[in-house]
């Protein structure tokens, strides 16, 4: 049988199963604002913050290695962001954070929670170092902005400002700049882009661009760039269309990814990680109800586990318990793509037996069932792409075997075939490792 054929063309049907380099968007709760904080920020004149208002970050999560350059809007694709109330704008705020001054955050207790966007940047050039942003969780030296001590430090906050404020200084600043920024309000007319004066619950445009020659995140294994960060009380939701600079075939080369899928333009993919909140549903390959549209997965969505194999009942390899077909597989006389059909169909020979693997696709297992129509010496192999042999077992002679466990974990992700020796004549079928 010529495996190597049959595998690539089963590969071609199973692209879904692709990883994108854009793998996710994280949205941090930065810091959530307390009574206790908007009695402070009252007392010491700052500008008042409603209690229960959330500043969040927003963290485009990369396969390491590749590099985000852009953020836009354009005719096929808005750049949107509204909340269910106004967005909060700090009187002495900015509109991106390469504008960010460090030292306004001693003297206004609020301005480190203002709304802005960036690519990466969190502060502007300050002391021949500029500050990028990084998850709190993860930043590595503490506070650089200059934050009162008794303000934005709440205990009922995981990592308070004081502590933690998610920024983290690296050397040579990448510029950052913005072209044709036009958001559009509700009552219309440009929105300054999160301008201080500005008290709306929406932001949307279709010629809005905000670019650079590329950042990567702070910490290259997770590879996080942080690109905007949003105050508001009410439900936050956003549209966002990025490029990325990733390499194929050794190539520096730009790929855009955009938030909804109703036109899709060469050299654009989608990706529902960049609209938010995302529909749940399936995210796991193994079952029929699979989807890559679903930002977050709901196990309850995934009813029917995917078994490979011919449905055709006219094949003598039909499988009753196949549910998606692979018409390459059908085997029929005359016409078994170019495999003998006694060794894809022992029945022909009047020789029988018959083997089951489940589940499939899987992640670290699969267990082998067989039942021969008389005791002889079985065995299997199984062959990765290429057709090389990676693993193989004697079974001995026996009439059955039950759920013989075969540990696939130290085999990589991809398509696998295992082939069934009973004799002279054998069964095959394929597998999928996620």
């Amino acid at each position: 049988m010529k495996i190597q054929k049959v595998l690539l063309l089963i590969m071609l049907l199973i692209s879904t199963f692709t990883k994108a380099q854009l793998e996710n968007v994280i949205v941090e709760k930065y810091y959530v604002t307390t009574a206790a904080d908007s009695i402070e920020f009252k007392l010491a004149g700052g500008s008042v913050i409603e209690s229960g208002t959330t500043t969040y970050r927003i963290y485009i999560d990369l396969v390491p290695g590749n590099k985000l350059t852009k953020i836009y809007g354009d005719v096929n694709h808005a750049l949107k962001f509204s909340s269910t109330t106004i967005f909060y704008n700090n009187v002495d705020g900015v509109s991106f954070a390469n504008n960010f001054n460090n030292l306004n955050a001693h003297k206004n207790l609020t301005y480190a929670l203002d709304t802005w966007l960036t690519i990466g940047q969190a502060t502007k050039l300050f002391g021949g170092k500029t500050n990028y942003g990084i998850l709190k969780s993860q930043d590595r030296n503490g506070t650089n902005i200059l934050v009162s001590d008794a303000a934005l430090s709440n205990s009922a906050i995981p990592i308070p400002l004081t502590i933690s404020d998610g920024m983290d200084t690296i050397a040579a600043p990448i510029p950052t700049n913005w072209l044709n920024v036009g958001f559009i309000t509700p009552s219309g007319g440009d929105s300054t882009i999160f301008g201080s004066t500005k008290k709306v619950s929406e932001f949307i445009s279709n010629s809005a661009t905000l670019l650079n020659s590329g950042v990567r995140g702070v910490i290259a294994d997770s590879n996080q760039v942080l690109i905007a960060q949003l105050t508001t009380k009410g439900n936050l939701e956003f549209e966002i269309n990025i490029e990325v600079e990733e390499l194929i075939n050794g190539i520096p080369t730009n790929v855009k990814y955009v938030a909804n899928d109703n036109i899709i333009l060469p050299g654009e993919k989608y990706s529902p990680y960049l609209k938010y909140p995302g529909t749940c549903g399936c995210k796991d390959g193994r079952y029929l109800e699979y989807s890559n549209v679903y930002r977050c997965n709901d196990a309850t969505a995934c009813k029917n586990l995917i078994v490979f194999g011919c449905m055709d009942t006219m094949a003598c390899n039909y499988d009753p318990k196949a549910n998606y077909q692979i018409k390459s597989l059908c085997c029929y006389p005359g016409s078994c793509g170019g495999r003998e059909i006694s060794t894809v169909c022992p029945s022909v020979n009047g020789d029988n037996f018959e083997f089951d693997i489940h589940p499939n696709p899987t992640q670290d297992k699969i267990y082998l069932s067989t039942l021969p129509s008389k005791a002889r010496e079985i065995s299997y192999s199984v062959y990765d792409t290429f057709g090389t042999v990676i693993l193989t077992k004697n079974l001995g002679p026996t009439t059955l075997v039950k759920n013989e466990e075969i540990d696939l974990s130290s085999f990589n992700s991809g398509l696998y075939l295992i082939k069934i020796n009973y004799e002279n004549t054998f069964k095959s079928r394929f597998f999928i490792k996620i």
